[in-house]
C-alpha cells in the first residue's frame, strides 16, 4: 500500500469510507477516532486525498459540509484486505455528481450507523466500524432479492451468565420518500429472508 501507514488509522479510515460509501468530516471522526482531537482526522484524511485514495465534495446546503469519498482506486485497494473481502465496493460512490445526488441519503444512514456504534461503545459491545455494511444483496428466489439500506452484525456483550450473542439486522432507513404499502413489503421481504421463507409470493 503506497503511502498509507496502517498502523496509524489511515486504513480503517480507508476502509470505513469504502464500506459506508461516503461520509462528513464531523462523522469519519466519530467512527475511527473519537477520543482525539478532530484535526487529525482531517489530517489523515487529507494525506489520503493527496495518495489519492479519498475525495471529497462540498454541500454549500448544509454550511459547506466537506463530504468524502473513496476514489476508484482506494475502493479496490480497499477490496483486496482480508476484511473486506466480498465486499464488492459501489460502482457509483467514486463519481463526485452521484455523492452529490446520493449525499442526504447516505449520509443519513451513515449516521444511524454512529448511533448502534457509539451506543455499542458505551455498553462496552464490541460493534467495530466495519461490522455495518450498506446495501447488501440478499436474493429470495424466482429472481427476487432485498436489498436493504444496511446489515449490522453486533455482538451482545456478556449478560445474565451467558457469553453474548451475535445479532444480525437489517436496518431500512425511509425519508418519508415511499409509501406506507411499498415500507410493508419491504419489512415482509426482509423477514423472509431471516426465517429464510424462499416460497414464492
Amino acid at each position: 500500500m503506497i503511502g498509507v501507514d496502517v498502523g496509524s488509522g489511515d486504513r480503517l479510515a480507508l476502509g470505513v469510507l469504502a464500506q459506508y460509501r461516503m461520509a462528513t468530516t464531523e462523522q469519519m471522526h466519530r467512527v475511527i477516532a473519537p477520543s482525539v482531537r478532530i484535526e487529525q482526522t482531517r489530517r489523515r484524511l487529507a494525506r489520503l486525498r493527496v495518495e489519492g485514495l479519498v475525495d471529497r465534495i462540498t454541500l454549500p446546503q448544509a454550511g459547506r459540509t466537506r463530504v468524502w469519498f473513496p476514489t476508484p482506486y482506494g475502493a479496490q485497494l480497499a477490496s483486496e484486505w482480508p476484511e473486506m473481502r466480498g465486499r464488492r465496493p459501489s460502482r457509483t460512490v467514486s463519481d463526485p455528481t452521484a455523492v452529490r445526488l446520493k449525499a442526504s441519503h447516505t449520509l443519513t444512514v451513515t449516521e444511524i450507523a454512529l448511533a448502534f456504534l457509539e451506543d455499542a461503545r458505551r455498553r462496552s459491545d464490541p460493534c467495530r466500524p466495519l461490522d455495518w455494511i450498506p446495501e447488501v444483496h440478499h436474493p429470495l428466489g424466482n429472481g427476487e432479492a432485498v436489498i436493504p439500506d444496511a446489515l449490522l452484525y453486533y455482538r451482545r456483550g456478556p449478560a445474565d451468565g451467558d457469553n453474548g450473542s451475535m445479532l444480525r439486522a437489517f436496518v431500512e432507513v425511509d425519508r418519508v420518500t415511499m409509501g406506507p404499502e411499498r415500507l410493508a413489503a419491504k419489512l415482509t421481504s426482509y423477514e423472509r429472508e431471516v426465517t429464510g421463507d424462499r416460497r414464492p409470493r
